[in-house]
């Protein structure tokens, strides 16, 4: 097959859809496909660019208008992207994001030229807000004669369903994936002394709660030993540096700002605890890489984040300030308990009849990660242990059947069964041999299917409405 992949998102740029369409790209190309992406300038990155096992890019000689995305007028880009579409033979134009423009151009000229067109949304809508409604409006257009949609949850599914009026059998769930080889566990980057580091990763805007993590960050100010690891820039980075110079916490706080993706590994494995306060989110891919690299996650339920992890590897909590506050706490008390208090315990011996808790302080090479692990095998059946008659045994005293911290290298084995690009690429090269066989619509048809758009089709009624 020859795939267009279209997004106003792609590299120099950093974010979930850059990695994603990238990533993709990759395994795509791997399997034998034609595959082109198709984006507009950076700077004085333009015209063709290869990049890894030859991915062909085109950015475009088109300057962004607002946020990355560039100005929506359909016709003004239509010679450009025809003569690429064209000149690649392409039989498939894959758009990614609602908000990008190209992509919605990209493939209303695909279905005008006879190609099958797929549309992949990566984030939830509301439907109250102005700018809502405006874009649900034309994304229900823009989507009227789109082949095959793509989401990244089931939440996600509902809400594109609604938003753009299309036949649920016309979407298909396919969630990200996150390279586990790459986000690996490192325990021995994490302080010795007893100190927790809780690490967020995000952009530092209001739909990431960034006010939540403001509220939370202070109650922390007399308690030992918690340091705070924030990755990530934004409009909201003031109000950060405002809340850790008010309370004290300079040397406590570390604000690193935006990094390259290759280099968020590096700091979660420095950390224990990760947390998540987004308002919104179809897939968090920061808290898949998280639990790659064995930090425990604390998330607030909102969107598809329920769907992203088993309960044994996150901590959901309310997007609400004292419900996020007592999550963290929940996180920092089993690394005390199952850590601290009973060092000597780890690595699968027995605690007061029959406990087992499997830890990693002395997993420092691989003999050692080996020797662990059949020892892991021999006494305990699961992944998670839970603590019994917790009762009478003194460090575990008010934790009854509190779930122990996971083995930071199991959580990767974990992430990895669940999520990986392979399987991925797979379920979307069925959607794509699925939309091949469909018959190809006449012009008639795809007029027809943008005037039922019900934006188009109430104007027409309004219009036609005699005068009274």
């Amino acid at each position: 097959m020859r795939i267009c992949m279209v997004t106003d998102f792609f590299y120099p740029s950093i974010g979930g859809v850059e990695e994603h369409v990238f990533n993709l790209s990759q395994i795509l190309l791997s399997h034998g496909h034609k595959v082109i992406v198709l984006t507009h300038c950076y700077g004085d990155c333009r015209g063709i660019r290869y990049l890894t096992n030859g991915l062909k890019v085109y950015y475009l000689p088109i300057k962004p208008f607002y946020n990355q995305c560039i100005l929506p007028t359909i016709l003004c880009q239509i010679p450009l992207i025809r003569c690429v579409l064209l000149r690649e033979c392409i039989e498939v134009v894959h758009g990614h994001s609602a908000f990008s423009t190209l992509a919605h151009e990209a493939m209303i000229i695909g279905n005008m030229l006879g190609l099958r067109t797929v549309f992949t949304d990566h984030s939830l809508f509301g439907f109250a807000d102005l700018s809502a409604v405006f874009t649900n409006k034309m994304l229900e257009i823009n989507l009227a004669n789109v082949n095959h949609c793509i989401c990244v949850s089931h939440i996600g599914k509902e809400n594109t369903v609604l938003r753009a009026r299309i036949p649920k059998e016309k979407v298909s769930v396919i969630p990200n994936a996150v390279d586990t080889a790459l986000f690996t566990p490192d325990p021995s980057k994490r302080p010795v002394d007893g100190t927790i580091n809780i690490v967020v990763a995000s952009r530092l805007v209001y739909r990431k709660g960034i006010d939540l993590l403001a509220g939370v960050i202070p109650r922390f100010r007399h308690t030992p030993k918690i340091n705070f690891i924030i990755v990530g820039d934004g409009p909201k980075r003031d109000l950060l540096e405002e809340v850790r110079e008010k309370v004290n916490m300079q040397d406590r706080v570390e604000l690193i700002g935006a990094v390259e993706h290759s280099q968020v590994r590096d700091i979660l494995v420095r950390g224990h605890i990760f947390v998540n306060t987004s308002l919104t989110e179809a897939y968090c891919m920061a808290i898949v890489e998280a639990a790659a690299c064995g930090l425990q996650v604390v998330s607030t339920r909102v969107g598809g984040i329920p769907e992203v992890l088993p309960s044994n590897l996150i901590i959901l909590t309310e997007p609400e300030i004292d419900s996020v506050y007592q999550g963290v706490l929940k996180a920092i008390n089993r690394y005390r308990c199952f850590f601290n208090n009973q060092r000597p315990t780890l690595l699968g011996t027995s605690v007061n009849g029959g406990v087992h808790v499997v830890g990693y302080g002395a997993m420092k090479t691989a003999h050692e990660q080996k020797s662990a692990t059949l020892t892991k095998s021999r006494h305990v059946n699961s992944g998670v242990h839970k603590v019994k008659h917790a009762k009478n045994t003194g460090a575990f005293k008010g934790i009854e059947d509190m779930e122990a911290v996971l083995c930071p290298y199991k959580c990767n084995e974990i992430v990895s069964t669940l999520y990986n690009w392979e399987n991925v690429t797979q379920r979307t090269e069925r959607v794509y041999a699925r939309i091949l066989v469909e018959p190809e619509k006449s012009l008639g048809a795809l007029l027809w299917g943008y005037l039922r758009s019900k934006n188009i089709y109430d104007h027409v009624a309004i219009w036609r409405k005699p005068k009274n």
